[in-house]
């Protein structure tokens, strides 16, 4: 145990995720010890403080800025629109906060990189999500696949799609103020592959390590979405589909479609192997052993938010409340904070599923196979 005080928490942005899942998990009393929300800030200032008010949070402030000069933090929660992680970064950084950025932590390499340095010049520490790392259920099928399970493994395949989730969500029309979902549709930042294939990204590049080379083909195939009565154009691709090299011959499949889906384990992978298939938590169709499974047995494979139990600060009240993949990657920052232990969802992680996404729309616009120049260590496999 550690006698640090409780890690003052900020939140950026107060949009559909703050109110389903950020500010519910980290007001609770069993958490209270280790971490507070000190403040919360949006441009819609009155939406700010209807969520400051419902969770018993000091603060409200219409912008980063002003909650950065109000000194009223030690870390930051970016759930702002993906396009603008960036820069939200950047400031807190500057101002001497740590972060934890939700996916994807930038849209482009070379952020990513300003970032990294940024933190390590200042001695600060950033989580970026989606720390599919951490899961047990993920570092399992690595060992399986590497001891293998499958024998040689010829190909797999993985991806998520977009469909009108977005638009549909509750919390967007529950407030007096809308929640405009518009950026997903625009860029830079939007479409499916940086809101949701990331997940796949990231879950297999915990599994099979840095890719190599990427190609990919890419375009819109829904012009246009409609929210309270008016249309939103798309102008981001919403339909991409990536061919990734691992290396000795082993090519990935990944989309981030308009809709559709291959697997109905949300963002999981189907491993194709000469003697066998990993198709998420599934070995030739038997669930695999992983450290938590007890606690995911009165669930399907395809409950995400079942699944997640297995990580190590999703417990009590936090089983119940959406999105604990999330929660748990704040609270590898604030343990990281607190006493010193580093949190496997890196920042160089994070770059290297960027890179594969910068890479792959590189690809599609000019007909290209683009090669990959970041890389990441995986931990050991006892960790």
């Amino acid at each position: 145990m550690t006698d640090h005080p409780p890690v003052r928490m900020g939140i950026v942005g107060v949009g559909t995720l703050t109110l389903r899942a950020i500010l519910p998990h980290l007001t609770q009393a069993d958490i209270a010890d280790r971490v507070t929300v000190t403040a919360v800030c949006d441009p819609v200032l009155a939406r700010a403080e209807q969520a400051a008010q419902d969770y018993g949070v000091p603060a409200a402030h219409p912008s980063l800025e002003a909650m950065l000069a109000a000194d009223d933090v030690d870390a930051v929660t970016v759930v702002s629109p993906i396009g603008l992680h960036y820069d939200h970064c950047r400031r807190a950084l500057e101002a001497g906060k740590h972060v934890h950025v939700n996916k994807t932590m930038t849209t482009t390499v070379a952020e990513a990189d300003h970032l990294i340095a940024l933190a390590r010049d200042k001695g600060l520490r950033i989580v970026a999500s989606p720390g599919e790392i951490l899961r047990p259920q993920v570092r399992a099928a690595r060992r399986l696949l590497r001891d293998g399970a499958i024998g040689h493994i010829a190909w797999a395949e993985c991806g998520v799609s977009f469909g009108t989730y977005h638009e549909n969500e509750p919390e967007r029309t529950a407030g007096k103020t809308a929640i405009d979902p518009s950026w997903y549709y625009r860029r830079p930042g939007g479409g499916p592959v940086y809101d949701v294939t990331s997940y796949s990204l990231h879950q297999l590049t915990a599994i099979l390590g840095p890719a190599k080379r990427v190609t990919a083909m890419s375009g819109i195939r829904v012009p246009s979405h409609m929210f309270q009565g008016a249309e939103v154009r798309t102008e981001m691709d919403d339909n991409t589909f990536l061919l990734i090299d691992f290396g000795e011959g082993t090519f990935v499949f990944a989309y981030g479609a308009a809709a559709g889906r291959s697997n109905p384990q949300f963002a999981a992978a189907t491993y194709h192997g000469t003697k066998g298939t990993l198709d998420g938590i599934l070995l030739n169709g038997e669930m695999i052993e992983f450290e938590g499974r007890e606690d995911t047995l009165d669930k399907p494979v395809t409950d995400w938010e079942g699944q997640c139990r297995t990580l190590p600060h999703v417990t009590g009240p936090h089983r119940d409340i959406p999105e604990a993949h999330i929660f748990e990657d704040m609270m590898q920052l604030v343990r990281w904070i607190r006493e010193g232990v580093p949190s496997l969802a890196t920042a160089d992680h994070a770059r290297h599923v960027i890179e594969i996404i910068e890479a792959g729309y590189a690809a599609a616009a000019e007909g290209r196979t683009v090669a990959l120049k970041t890389s990441f260590d995986l931990p050991d496999d006892d960790l």
